[in-house]
């Protein structure tokens, strides 16, 4: 069987995070209404990070050595963005009274803060990251970006082993 090549599992990683970017955007903030939490930013960052390494890597389609630093980035990045929508879940599934306060605005906060203040923020969260907007078959948005996370693990880990 002929799996797919490095170049082209590059692509269709990047293409799925831009896909997933766009989704967020125009569907669910401009058409639904729901702003994005704290949370929700974070993940959206890891995701175009991880579009944009794939991206990348597919336009650099480097050596073996190289085709490996960029499986090894992408797949930090999404272990890493996994971390937060864990994390959201977490704040999702505690009772009404250990949710921690509702923090202020987002573009309130990048204009007030300092950018290192305003980055903190957004990846400690706050009562709004435990507000469930959305489900699809018992799964909260962060669940699904959690899965979107899983899958770049995998593509990543095959990637990084794959012979060439």
């Amino acid at each position: 069987m002929n799996l797919p090549g490095y170049r082209t599992i590059n692509c269709l990683q990047a293409f799925v995070g831009i896909l997933l970017i766009l989704v967020a955007v125009l569907y669910f903030q401009n058409h639904l209404g729901l702003e994005p939490c704290y949370l929700c930013i974070t993940q959206r960052v890891f995701i175009i990070s991880i579009a944009a390494v794939c991206a990348l890597a597919a336009l650099h389609n480097p050596a073996q050595s190289g085709q490996k630093l960029y499986a090894g980035l992408s797949t930090s990045l999404a272990l890493v963005g996994s971390y937060f929508s864990g994390k959201q879940l977490w704040l999702q599934s505690l009772p009404e009274d250990k949710v921690p306060a509702c923090g202020i605005p987002v573009d309130y906060l990048f204009d007030v803060f300092s950018l290192s203040e305003a980055i903190s923020h957004l990846l400690r969260g706050d009562g709004n990251c435990a507000e469930v907007q959305w489900q699809l078959l018992g799964l909260s948005m962060p669940g699904w970006v959690l899965l979107a996370f899983i899958g770049y693990i995998v593509a990543g880990i095959y990637q990084f082993f794959r012979k060439v």
